[in-house]
């Protein structure tokens, strides 16, 4: 008798890779979550110890409504940035210079799977982390805000509180631009975390001032340098519509730009490039052996 043939072991479907993929880089590097709720508890004990001093001080006056908000943001965006950096750095040299590599590799997961699943990290899951611990922070501040005042005998709300959705999805707005416009800046630090064979970091910045630098002293011009800053900070310009005095005013949905964004030229240049750069990382990795 002849043995019946064996059926094929069905086929994984590339987004299911994906998936798992993303979740085996959440397992291997928990500052990806800690870091931002780290960040957003300092904040938010920061905010109750100076919210109880100054109500205790000022029975009779209104602590400033937006700012505490702006600036847990803007200390738990900061973090988030700063974990997307050094992960980027560290993504593809550190499973080389640990030799894990060699395990992954031998796993029916492709080296393109396996970069662009390290490329989603920045791009798609700090900027979902981010959100929430902002989301969860403001929340906490908003109830715990209200419960001080209600102490001191104040009215739970300040005249003037503004919307909190409202600030959710101008944030939530706000990172899907800043994604777009740090892509090239993520690409390059993969890139250079699968080239480099020791200190990715001073190698990923090294070029960039050398050349900096070059231009000034050569030139005396400086477009490298606002090129990067461009992708770097100065998106916001293009993100927003500027109110009073060239301010940017992001308080309202009204405030958004969206055209003015697509009509960038420094975006889709910034994407083709970031694109390159994934592409080549991909290649690094596919022929780079551990360290």
């Amino acid at each position: 008798m002849t043995a019946a043939p064996q059926a094929a072991p069905p086929a994984i479907s590339a987004m299911r890779l994906l998936a798992w993929s993303v979740r085996r880089e959440l397992w291997e590097n928990r500052s990806i979550t800690i870091a931002p709720i780290c960040a957003g508890g300092v904040v938010l004990f920061a905010f109750l110890t100076g919210a109880v001093s100054y109500v205790a001080r000022n029975h009779a006056s209104t602590m400033a409504v937006a700012t505490p908000y702006d600036i847990a943001a803007l200390m738990i965006l900061f973090t988030v940035f700063l974990v997307a950096v050094f992960y980027c750095l560290d993504a593809l040299y550190g499973e080389r210079r640990e030799r894990s590599v060699l395990f992954w590799k031998s796993l029916p997961v492709s080296d393109r799977m396996t970069v662009l699943s390290k490329v989603c990290i920045p791009m798609v899951v700090l900027p979902v982390v981010a959100l929430a611990v902002i989301v969860a922070t403001h929340a906490a501040m908003w109830v715990t805000g209200g419960a001080i005042r209600l102490i001191y005998g104040l009215p739970p709300r300040a005249s003037g509180e503004f919307s909190l959705l409202m600030e959710w999805l101008v944030i939530a707005y706000g990172l899907v631009v800043a994604a777009l416009w740090h892509a090239p800046i993520y690409g390059w630090l993969l890139l250079v975390s699968g080239w480099a064979r020791r200190a990715p970091f001073l190698w990923a910045f090294l070029p960039l001032s050398s050349i900096t630098a070059f231009e000034k002293i050569a030139f005396g011009t400086s477009h490298f340098s606002a090129l990067i800053g461009r992708h770097f900070v100065g998106w916001a310009s293009k993100a927003f519509v500027p109110g009073a005095k060239g301010q940017l005013a992001i308080r309202s949905l009204a405030t958004l730009d969206p055209g003015e964004q697509l009509a960038t030229p420094d975006l889709w240049l910034g994407l083709v490039v970031a694109a390159l750069l994934i592409a080549a990382a991909i290649r690094l990795r596919r022929y780079r052996e551990a360290l």
